[in-house]
């Protein structure tokens, strides 16, 4: 631990002035308890989160970051750095991913510089407050502080600055074809970037309006790093930027109001307009916070330490920042965006920055529990991509992009209308969900890369030349078991809700009896060999057969009866925890970070840093030993999650992670979206009290409750006992009490009968599933 990180670390945890380890009864400003700089101390080999400190309101079109890496860097704010390049404007959903549309903001008071090192500053953390709603830091070099607070769309900056006749601010519009001019008498810079890293995109600019409140004294225009004539106002080019300066006294501040659009300069003024106006930078501040703290206190959890707050106020701050809003409010106060499938201006609603393989796990069933008008509007976007694009996106970043596999659009479609969500159009994503199900798409992540054969054989052949073939089995698989729940809930013809239906257990087709894993299986129906079930991508992704063996969310009693009844499936899921952590990463050709992150964890083959085995701490449920799933929740809550730089296992992708975290925090997480069950764990806090959006509170209460005592003794649900291993979202929704009691010593007596394991298919399919 280096000097910095432990001065940090102690500042961070005396920052409400108690010890960590007292307990806290209520929080009254859950936005206060948010650290925006959890897992930002990460790098490509290691991730700790791979965040950044999103400036930000929830599900905003535009976040701000401070950025310390160069142009075009995804590691755009790295906890360990000591300069600052910028301010940026980033609508980044990972490093992997990358940006679109960036442009930076940075202010000096010596000589002006085009040169992004030049310019740059050092500062310290001691000195830099990171907020959702505000930030601020002081740039040493430069002697200004910088002060950012947001909109939606749109942002308030302030620089204090010292006594200098060249105060002055850079606006970088970055490279890859960006434009930027000065009017002299607005005291105004317009500008574009079209600047992206995923995708072909017609048409894509983001257009941004700047204004100072102060006189401009001199100004710099630069193109392809050489100034133009003094008397160019404007340039257009590969890389483009301008430099506006100020002479100004010791302290004072200079306020400049930003928006931009993907639309128009002429969006960008309205969105600028309607979202800041006149307002000072204390209003805007106000607004943002009041944001927050109205979308946070939907959840409110007390009785534990402060880390234990911190790190679940941090978490829950990321499951309602993606995916981004890319719609803008017109002049007639209607929805309309720049479609990213086919590059025109269309009504309506649209949203990017998340890719389903993650987020359809937990954070779309979060967002369908807790903030349901918000996927609504999601919902009605994925509509719009379809009949624009032909294809739902499985990574959108804006658009589609080629990365990761599986058909997840199913899962989020389909749990959204099996939770109670309406207003959209429900009929053309079902047509969506049936084209993307039975076609290859444009690339191999859109659609179904193998769909000929899976739909021929039941399962993508390992010996086909189609990579990760295991993985993308398993998910069609159960992405067809959301198919077949939509389809019985729009009461479709009975011949196509059983084709679906049918297709689900295609899962089986993978099953080796001989290892008691899954295994990719060759065209012929010889199964892959060599096998080793070490052995990281090839028929999986990101990860081993010991991972997805477990992708099996719809059917676990299926997957049970396959590894020999209830007994030997709770022996296989003790093994996960059991096993060294050694690895196979040849078809790598080296160790990738995802695989470092298990190893280091100390959690045998368990790598929580990645979300396909995320789930299956919750699977001892079905088979009759719901302790062991009390224990592993509260020891990978304990373990792998902190609310410090370094505080996720792994990258913490678009909210998945952290919705992990949310939902076993509050005693229960979804094991199989597109059902109604919510599957029980222990809860991490003596109570918490969610807010539902039809006025409805779900009330949840852990007596006797610690560290020490994580096993639940008894379950009652509006004072009646429940000996059951879930509970349901109708239950949740008319509003309920749910009471644990905990104990130190696991209860061997409740939960371990048939009749109280949560759904599978096959025990539907035998009408034993009421």
């Amino acid at each position: 631990m280096n000097l910095r990180y432990l001065i940090y670390s102690l500042s961070f945890l005396f920052s409400i002035g108690a010890l960590s380890a007292q307990q806290i009864d209520q929080v009254e400003r859950p936005e206060e308890w948010v650290n925006t700089l959890m897992g930002t101390d990460s790098k490509p080999s290691m991730s700790n989160g791979n965040t950044y400190p999103a400036i930000a309101v929830p599900w905003g079109m535009n976040f701000w970051s401070p950025q310390t890496g160069k142009m075009g860097d995804g590691w755009m704010y790295t906890y360990a750095s000591d300069k600052l390049r910028g301010f940026k404007q980033t609508h980044q959903p990972s490093p992997w991913m990358n940006d679109y549309g960036q442009f930076s903001i940075m202010p000096g008071s010596r000589k002006p510089e085009i040169d992004q090192d030049k310019r740059a500053s050092w500062f310290s953390h001691k000195s830099e407050t990171a907020k959702p709603y505000y930030y601020s830091v002081y740039l040493a070099d430069a002697d200004v502080t910088t002060e950012i607070t947001p909109t939606e769309r749109a942002a308030v900056f302030r620089f204090t600055f010292p006594e200098s006749d060249s105060s002055f601010v850079a606006i970088d519009a970055f490279d890859r074809g960006s434009e930027v001019k000065f009017i002299p008498a607005e005291n105004k810079i317009i500008g574009y970037s079209s600047r992206y890293s995923r995708g072909k995109y017609e048409n894509f600019k983001n257009y941004f309006v700047i204004y100072f409140d102060k006189d401009v004294t001199f100004t710099k225009i630069w193109k392809d790093s050489v100034y133009q004539a003094s008397s160019e106002q404007a340039a257009a080019g590969n890389h483009t930027g301008a430099i506006v300066g100020f002479k100004t006294k010791r302290g004072e501040q200079v306020n400049m109001r930003v928006a931009s659009s993907f639309i128009s300069y002429e969006q960008a003024e309205l969105n600028l307009s309607r979202e800041v106006g006149a307002k000072s930078f204390a209003n805007v501040h106000d607004e943002a916070k009041e944001a927050w703290h109205q979308t946070l206190n939907r959840v409110k959890v007390g009785g534990g330490t402060q880390d234990q707050l911190k790190t679940f106020y941090s978490c829950l701050y990321r499951t309602v920042l993606f995916p981004n809003k890319l719609y803008e409010i017109d002049a007639n106060n209607e929805p309309v965006h720049w479609s990213p499938y086919n590059g025109k201006i269309l009504p309506g609603r649209m949203f990017g920055g998340t890719g389903f393989w993650d987020t359809f796990r937990a954070l779309y069933p979060f967002l369908n529990l807790v903030y349901p008008e918000i996927n609504v509007e999601m919902q009605e976007g994925l509509a719009n991509a379809y009949k624009e694009g032909g294809w739902l996106p499985e990574w959108s970043s804006p658009g589609y992009a080629n990365i990761m596999v599986g058909n997840n659009s199913a899962s989020v479609v389909s749990d959204a209308h099996i939770k109670g969500l309406r207003g959209y159009d429900i009929e053309t994503l079902y047509e969506a969900l049936l084209n993307g199900a039975n076609n290859e798409g444009p690339m191999t992540a859109v659609g179904r890369a193998g769909a000929p054969y899976y739909l021929d054989l039941g399962y993508v052949p390992y010996d086909v030349g189609i990579n990760e073939n295991a993985a993308r089995t398993l998910e069609y698989a159960y992405d067809d078991f959301a198919i077949y729940q939509l389809a019985k809930a729009l009461k479709k013809p009975k011949k196509e809700i059983e084709l679906y239906r049918s297709r689900s257990l295609n899962y089986k087709h993978l099953f080796d009896p001989a290892t008691g894993l899954m295994r990719g299986k060759n065209k012929d129906g010889s199964f892959q060999s060599p096998f080793n079930p070490f052995t990281w991508g090839d028929a999986f992704t990101e990860g081993n057969s010991w991972h997805y063996t477990w992708s099996v969310f719809h059917d676990v009693e299926g997957l049970a009866r396959l590894m020999g009844g209830h007994k030997s499936f709770t022996t296989k899921l003790d093994s996960v925890f059991s096993l060294p952590p050694v690895f196979d990463e040849s078809y790598y050709g080296g160790v990738i970070h995802e695989i470092r992150e298990m190893q280091v964890a100390n959690m045998g083959q368990y790598a929580h840093g990645n979300q396909p085995i995320q789930h299956m701490i919750y699977l001892y449920n079905y088979a009759g030993e719901p302790w062991k799933t009390q224990y592993w929740a509260r020891e990978t809550m304990d373990r792998m999650y902190t609310p410090y730089p370094d505080g996720y296992c792994g990258d913490e992708d678009n909210g998945q992670t952290s919705a992990w975290y949310v939902f076993s925090a509050l005693g229960f997480y979804p094991v199989c979206p597109a059902t109604n069950e919510y599957i029980l764990g222990s809860p991490l806090f003596d109570k918490a009290e969610i807010t539902l959006a039809n006025g409805k509170t779900v009330s949840i209460q852990a007596g006797n409750n610690s560290a020490e005592n994580r096993y639940v003794q008894q379950l009652n649900v509006d004072g009646k006992a429940h000996a059951k291993n879930f509970i349901t979202h109708e239950q949740l929704q008319k509003g309920t009490k749910i009471d644990f009691s905990m104990g130190a010593k696991p209860n061997t007596q409740r939960g371990t009968s048939a009749k109280d394991f949560p759904y599978s298919l096959s025990l539907e399919m035998e009408g034993k599933y009421k």
